[in-house]
């Protein structure tokens, strides 16, 4: 579109909603329940992402104090979990199967996914590409509402009489496609196959409008080349959901088909109980190979948009330009096609063939590359910066330490020699939540805390807020790095218990110490939960720009109105990150400050700016 054509559109956009606002006031189902607002549906998204990571972490300690405790007594539990706990007060071991699949399903996609991108993608993308909302108010509604259906029916299957699915969160044939199985493979599992077809249509209803708001929304002046990274990151996030999720319900299908219309995509030569199924021709690698191929550009879904929000944050408290910004979106662009080419690093054990197994280790070595690449720019941005310790700065920071850490443990797992031996250990569970789990939470969790005031027109207690990064980020180490130690001491990882082995003895005191900071980590949570929930009402009132950025949100009214800005939408002259630039009076320039107001004498670049402007 014409830039002029644009700025028209604009216009009259401003025009229209201002005109309706003039004449009515929304209804309060029409303002906070079916609300077309990006700001409305951002907030929904993350509440809800809030009430998963609340349940998932529940999951999570109850078989932890299974693992690291198999002696203790859980009948206490029995009022909240009934028949799963046994009459000798012990977790029921299928249940225990079903408790990970459930932690592993919310945390991955309803937390990390929906909770993530859901939120900071509406919340952001109009405000910083300067648009009055999304391009599709309604498929934004729809968005949310999708996935709303979608945790009821997964909320709805942790109660059905046969317990919820217990597949693994993986839901690997053929326990997951033989109903008679296992408990967990019945009513569950259907409900979760159902749910997750719900969870596909709206990511894939949500990426489409986030990639056309980008595309074609733009206020005058923004161009690709002036995008803020965190626009990037949600832009190329979207686009790899696209591409990958249908994946994902493809396998789902035939899954179905598998379960209840007699087929055979994922069965072959299934005995159970002494008696021959009659599927053949199947074959569960099949499965593995359809789930991985979402499933390894989900680690980057999950990731690209936390550490998009990372960059923004850094660039603000270092008070200086982020370093290398055509580098960081060259290695995002990178990490985003590399995504799809390393899925079967998953599936060094399967049995596949070494040679291709090579190709796959090779191409998961070579993703390490633009993942240094934004390593080094952000330690090179954090370097001699003027660093302001915000709780979102902390936040940040301890995203950078995760994805150094997990990724240097992510090298020896890309080795498939290795890879043999650590495959099914707790030195996966260890990577895994280091370099996905944790730093992606705390990117989620940094954006909450430097965007709260645009959410609520409220400030997030910061004495709290520093409480809350300390506690947690020495409890996730706690958890996650001894893990990597009893994990090449050849760990077991989705074992109900290792009582039974007398070489894991050794250990016994280990795992109860992980477990011990497990229950620390996840309690420290509710100070954040608090913090949140307090400040929404009573928190200390926000001044318009907060962080003093550069980003054009920060340019809108402290509460804005559905339209976000009150009048004309500012336009861009430069890009995001002038910080602590010689010759200007503060030291921040926002995008809507024109060349022209900037001192010339010691900015030459822009001067031969202006002045090839005026030719």
């Amino acid at each position: 579109m014409a830039p002029e054509a644009q700025a028209t559109l604009h216009e009259a956009d401003a025009h229209g909603r201002d005109h309706e606002h003039e004449h009515h006031e929304d209804s309060f189902i029409r303002k906070y329940i079916f609300c077309t607002d990006h700001k409305m549906i951002a907030k929904q998204f993350l509440i809800t992402g809030i009430f998963w990571a609340v349940i998932g972490g529940a999951l999570s300690l109850i078989f932890r104090l299974q693992l690291g405790f198999p002696e203790m007594d859980l009948a206490w539990l029995q009022p909240v979990l009934g028949k799963w706990i046994t009459a000798q007060g012990k977790l029921d071991p299928e249940f225990y199967l079903a408790l990970v699949t459930m932690h592993g399903t919310i945390m991955v996609f309803f937390v990390l996914t929906a909770g993530l991108s859901g939120t900071f993608s509406n919340l952001l993308i109009p405000l910083q590409i300067g648009a009055r909302d999304m391009a599709s108010g309604f498929m934004n509604m729809l968005s949310y509402w999708l996935f709303f259906v979608s945790s009821v029916i997964m909320f709805g299957s942790m109660f059905v009489e046969a317990g919820p699915a217990g597949g693994g969160w993986v839901i690997y044939p053929p326990l997951s496609a033989l109903p008679q199985a296992i408990k967990g493979s019945g009513l569950g599992m259907t409900l979760w196959l159902v749910s997750m077809v719900f969870f596909i249509a709206s990511s894939l209803i949500g990426s489409i409008n986030y990639i056309s708001t980008v595309i074609n929304m733009r206020t005058r002046g923004m161009k690709f080349s002036r995008l803020p990274l965190t626009i990037w990151a949600f832009f190329l996030t979207a686009i790899v959901g696209i591409l990958s999720f249908p994946v994902l319900f493809a396998a789902a299908l035939l899954l179905v088909f598998d379960r209840s219309f007699g087929t055979s995509f994922y069965l072959s030569e299934i005995y159970i109980g002494g008696e021959a199924l009659p599927n053949v021709g199947g074959s569960p690698l099949l499965f593995q190979h359809l789930f991985w191929f979402l499933g390894h550009p989900e680690v980057y879904i999950v990731l690209l948009p936390a550490l998009g929000i990372t960059s923004e944050i850094i660039a603000t408290n270092a008070r200086k330009p982020i370093f290398g910004y055509k580098a960081m979106i060259g290695s995002m662009m990178g990490i985003a096609f590399l995504s799809f080419v390393v899925w079967a690093h998953h599936m060094f054990v399967s049995g596949m063939n070494p040679f291709l197994g090579s190709i796959f280790m090779l191409l998961t070595l070579i993703i390490a590359v633009p993942s240094a690449v934004k390593v080094f720019n952000y330690l090179t941005t954090l370097w001699r910066g003027n660093l302001v310790f915000t709780p979102a700065m902390l936040f940040s920071i301890g995203l950078l330490s995760f994805f150094i850490s997990g990724g240097l443990t992510g090298i020896f797992l890309g080795n498939s020699a290795i890879d043999v031996q650590l495959h099914d250990t707790y030195f996966v569970v260890a990577h895994f939540h280091l370099v996905m789990g944790s730093a992606a939470f705390f990117g989620m969790v940094a954006g909450v805390y430097h965007w709260f005031p645009k959410l609520y027109g409220r400030m997030m207690d910061k004495k709290l807020g520093y409480l809350h990064f300390w506690i947690t980020f020495i409890g996730a180490y706690m958890v996650f790095f001894p893990m990597h130690y009893i994990g090449i001491a050849g760990f077991p990882r989705r074992y109900y218990s290792f009582t039974n082995f007398d070489a894991f003895s050794s250990f016994a005191d280990l795992n109860s110490f992980v477990s011990v900071a497990a229950v620390a980590t996840v309690g420290v949570q509710f100070i954040f939960l608090f913090n949140f929930f307090y400040s929404m009402y009573r928190g200390r009132r926000a001044p318009k720009n907060p962080w003093r950025s550069n980003t054009l949100e920060w340019t809108t009214p402290v509460n804005p109105g559905h339209g976000n800005w009150e009048g004309e939408i500012p336009a861009v002259h430069r890009w995001p990150y002038d910080y602590s630039k010689p010759g200007a009076s503060e030291d921040f320039i926002p995008q809507n400050v024109p060349l022209s107001e900037t001192p010339e004498s010691n900015l030459p670049h822009e001067k031969k700016a202006l002045e090839s402007k005026k030719k």
